[in-house]
């Protein structure tokens, strides 16, 4: 018969590979096992979850229970649950490295402003709304994550936010410790301002309020570690886009623009913004470029050139051309990215070529921002 000791060694190693699904670490490794007991047949798995809002509590005590049965030479194992206490919570603030809490008028490490991020940082800009901008910044965090990259998206347009609704998030934020976990779905971790106010309310928000909101979307949400944050910037050259010139040293821009010169002009803007700030600006994509008809041509609704000239004027690739596809806004009306939903549709393999493109690009190295306001 094996002994205690070994029992309980065999289901602590078994238990090491489960994983956390919300913070994507071993439940052993996060204290969340927090005693083993043996005694007469019976083996009792102590759980401390990590809030008791636990998003997937019952599939994480499912995997637990599993895991322990098969490990456990035949004896019969019960859970016994519990939301971790204050000691817990330091302690597991201390694997994730999460700083304690700072004093006043101090705020937590930005890794990635520091360089302790790994993450390429890319903006999603434009010059002006009605472009498809929060389409596309969705689409590509989805399609860099279906690749199989780390990928969290900050939703900066705090006036039109809609990363939220077009990505299909069903729940908000879980508060774990000291740290936001945002929620992740279709492989993509996404904060927005859509979580702390009515969908419906006006955010009237002045200059030192969206800096605070933006330096808090960085510094205490959990991302864990990332390959890409995406930006979704909001139109034109505003506070926001100041601020995070100053947060993101390493933030590179893709530009979005329609064919139509109009827009083209306006987008002109952003990438001048851009490049003010000291910043690469990667390319230009152009969205709702022509309508394919039934019988296979192409028709510019909205003319032609816009993201060419665009291009051209920046000194930039022209990434792609996103046609105009039903299915694209039907899936960002119904929280299902159309490179999730249709992959096969002409919009939503034109903007995965897109992400193979920006993500075979080099990174950007660190440079302090040079803006000068007038």
């Amino acid at each position: 018969m094996a002994t205690d000791d070994a029992v309980l060694g065999a289901v602590r190693e078994a238990l090491s590979e489960v994983e956390d699904p919300e913070l994507r670490r071993s439940i052993v490794e996060l204290g969340m096992i927090s005693d083993l007991r043996r005694e007469g047949g019976r083996l009792t798995v102590e759980v401390a979850l990590t809030s008791d809002s636990h998003p997937w509590r019952d599939a994480l005590l499912a995997s637990i229970e599993s895991t322990a049965v098969g490990a456990a030479a035949g004896d019969r194992v019960e859970l016994d649950v519990h939301t971790m206490d204050d000691a817990e919570l330091d302690r597991l603030m201390e694997v994730l490295e999460v700083a304690p809490d700072s004093m006043p008028g101090q705020t937590r490490e930005n890794v990635f402003q520091s360089g302790a991020s790994r993450a390429r940082v890319i903006a999603v800009s434009s010059g002006k709304g009605g472009v498809g901008k929060s389409s596309i910044t969705t689409n590509l965090a989805v399609a860099l994550a279906r690749d199989g990259a780390a990928v969290g998206l900050v939703d900066a347009d705090v006036w039109g936010f809609s990363i939220p609704r077009m990505l299909g998030v069903d729940r908000p934020p879980n508060l774990v410790g000291r740290v936001i976990v945002p929620p992740e779905v279709h492989g993509v971790r996404c904060v927005s301002i859509g979580y702390f106010v009515d969908e419906d309310q006006a955010v009237v928000w002045r200059g030192p309020m969206l800096h605070k909101a933006m330096e808090q979307f960085l510094v205490d949400v959990y991302w864990g570690e990332l390959d890409y944050l995406l930006v979704d910037m909001p139109p034109g050259t505003g506070d926001i886009a100041i601020s995070l010139s100053q947060f993101l040293p390493t933030v590179e821009v893709v530009v979005v623009t329609t064919p139509q010169l109009a827009a083209q002009r306006v987008a002109v803007r952003a990438g001048a913004m851009a490049k003010k700030a000291n910043q690469r600006v990667l390319g230009v994509i152009e969205n709702m470029s022509w309508l394919v008809e039934a019988d296979g041509s192409h028709r510019a609704i909205f003319g032609e050139g816009g993201g060419e000239a665009l291009a051209e004027h920046l000194d930039v690739p022209l990434l792609g051309q996103v046609p105009i596809d039903e299915v694209l806004r039907e899936g960002a009306d119904a929280g299902r990215p159309v490179v999730a939903a249709h992959p096969d549709s002409p919009a939503a393999t034109e903007i995965v070529r897109i992400a193979d493109a920006i993500a075979a690009t080099q990174r950007t190295r660190i440079r302090r921002p040079e803006l000068k306001l007038m």
